[in-house]
């Protein structure tokens, strides 16, 4: 008995039916434009805590995906029952941005698409993309992120002397939430700010009535 007969599903011709050289170069490229979309997602980033993991995942995430598209297109029995091991994975991570889905989704194109042979398409689209990314990202202002201001006020003078001190010192307020108790109104403000500067804050806090003001960066839905 040879070494052959022992694998009947042929396995070892299934050893060279990927050009060695083609993976090579398939897994490199896949490495470059996984690191492209890893810095342009850096770059790009406005939430409120930056998680580095989450860039060296869409990097790995380019690489697996190129290297599984390559070992279904080389079998197609293969292929059929890759599909059916990738229908049991569940992901629980959740995305807090809508903008994080569209960088995965990203990842997982340029694997596809870099395994499939089509290295120009693959990088072409990921220029564009980069570009429009970037041009986006460097037109928004930081004055356009909402912010969320929490006052804690003793009595509805007080509360309207806030409100009034707001209007004249940003560009938009709405109140998402108004608590009250025997001793303190409590007031949760989405606001945009006219300029970078937060001395109103300082403002607000020395305000008779006012015990505290508390300014937070916010992204996302607000959820009260």
């Amino acid at each position: 008995m040879t070494f052959n007969d022992i694998f009947k599903s042929k396995f070892l011709d299934n050893l060279n039916s990927t050009s060695v050289p083609d993976t090579i170069l398939a897994l490199v490229l896949a490495c470059v434009l996984g690191f492209l979309i890893f810095f342009v997602y850096k770059k790009t980033f406005r939430g409120v805590m930056y998680q580095s993991s989450f860039g060296v995942t869409l990097i790995a995430l380019t690489l697996i995906s190129t290297l599984v598209i390559l070992a279904v297109s080389s079998n197609i029995v293969l292929s059929l029952g890759m599909v059916g091991a990738l229908s049991v994975v569940r992901f629980r991570a959740a995305i807090k941005d809508p903008l994080d889905l569209a960088f995965l989704f990203w990842a997982i194109a340029v694997g596809i698409v870099l395994a499939a042979g089509m290295i120009p398409l693959a990088v072409i689209a990921s220029a564009i993309i980069s570009a429009v990314l970037l041009l986006f990202a460097s037109r928004r202002s930081p004055r356009s992120d909402p912010y969320i201001l929490v006052v804690a006020c003793a009595d509805r003078e007080a509360e309207s002397a806030v409100d009034g001190a707001l209007a004249a010192a940003v560009k938009k307020r709405q109140v998402k939430s108004k608590t009250v108790t025997p001793d303190m109104i409590e007031l949760n403000y989405e606001i945009r700010l006219l300029s970078d500067d937060t001395a109103f804050l300082n403002h607000l806090a020395d305000m008779p009535g006012v015990k505290n003001a508390v300014l937070v960066s916010y992204n996302g839905d607000y959820t009260g």
